[in-house]
């Protein structure tokens, strides 16, 4: 298969052209400097020939978003549309991710990937609207929702604990914010699992089986960096107020893939076992 990776430099894009090299299929990488995704024109024109499109390509500032998400829209759901109609006309699959934040986080069991979207920040409604504008296009697509990522080619929570922790000795980590560490390069993984099993066209959730909170997640970076988790202190939300609303519970559920017979994510403590020395390297 032949396919192209937009937002190729990012962590994720990065071990998704790693993943799909493995596999012996021919990829071109593509950053914001080599694709305007948001240009419908180069988008039509970059597909062309490729079985594969895979956008990692997003506005991840979520904070920065509540006051631009008119610029969080463009990249988020102009984008998206632009590959997807793209991807229709050339007759490729489009791979999209997407997040946990289109929920409103207030869920007390796994939201299911036909649950009811609720965002409660500008991100969310970006990434929401990013969804609708590939299905409403007619593609061939795979939407994959992903959530707390870390990975070694990028800045990331586990990197940061371990810098601080080790720096002041020391830090407070929210307990009250519930989600599934998830390592990029299971995403990856994943997205090349499903396109070669040639999974139904639909949403998936892309996330690490079990759950933590921060607090939980940063112990267990804490001690894979050979520090004492008992530095790290459980705090709440409350004392780290941000412009945009996090979500409390992003526990997403994994009933889509086991359908269409595709293996979901391991439990998140053995996955970060498995990733933590490259990734704190």
């Amino acid at each position: 298969m032949r396919w192209l990776v937009t937002g190729a430099r990012g962590m994720l894009g990065q071990d998704l052209v790693a993943r799909v090299r493995e596999d012996g299929h021919e990829v071109v990488a593509l950053d914001r400097a080599e694709l305007d995704i948001t240009d419908g024109a180069a988008t039509l024109d970059a597909v062309a020939g490729f079985d594969v499109v895979a956008n990692c390509a997003a506005w991840t500032a979520v904070d920065d978003a509540e006051t631009r998400e008119a610029d969080a829209f463009t990249v988020n759901a102009v984008g998206p549309q632009s590959l997807a109609r793209a991807a229709a006309r050339h007759g490729a699959r489009l791979v999209q991710v997407s997040t946990d934040y289109v929920f409103d986080g207030h869920a007390t069991e796994p939201y299911a990937e036909d649950g009811f979207a609720a965002p409660r920040s500008a991100y969310g409604r970006t990434k929401l609207a990013g969804e609708w504008a590939v299905r409403a296009a007619g593609a061939d697509h795979l939407i994959l929702r992903t959530a707390w990522l870390y990975g070694a080619n990028g800045s990331c929570f586990p990197r940061t604990i371990a810098r601080v922790a080790a720096e002041k000795g020391g830090l407070d980590v929210v307990d009250d914010q519930v989600g599934q560490p998830t390592w990029t390069v299971d995403v990856a993984d994943l997205a090349v699992r499903l396109v070669a099993v040639g999974a139904p066209a639909g949403t998936y959730h892309a996330t690490s089986s079990g759950r933590a909170s921060w607090f939980g997640f940063a112990r267990a970076v804490v001690a894979a960096a050979g520090l004492d988790p008992e530095i790290v202190r459980p705090t709440t939300s409350e004392g780290y107020v941000r412009p945009a609303p996090r979500p409390t519970f992003s526990v997403l559920g994994h009933d889509a893939l086991r359908a269409a017979g595709v293996q979901p994510i391991g439990d998140w403590q053995e996955r970060w076992a498995t990733a933590a020395k490259e990734v704190l390297a």
